[in-house]
């Protein structure tokens, strides 16, 4: 199964400069971003069975990502 990467600087190249100064500045940003990426990787293992969870787990994770996703994004446009 093919995994698709969800790295913010790839899913938005227009805001690469904001993200770059909002971890540099903003240390809510930073920790949340860190987060997202941290879920991202655990999320990519469920995906591909090298971590086995129940199918409720990986979906919660991405529910989650998909709010971190959104208030990363929200930060970013409003900067």
């Amino acid at each position: 199964m093919s995994v698709e990467h969800h790295d913010l600087h790839h899913d938005f190249p227009e805001l690469n400069d904001q993200i770059h100064e909002m971890k540099m500045n903003n240390a809510h940003f930073r920790r949340l971003f860190d987060e997202y990426h941290e879920l991202t990787r655990t999320i990519e293992k469920m995906e591909d069975e090298v971590t086995p969870v129940s199918t409720r787990t990986e979906e919660e994770a991405k529910l989650r990502r998909v709010h971190l996703k959104d208030e990363l994004y929200r930060m970013l446009t409003a900067a």
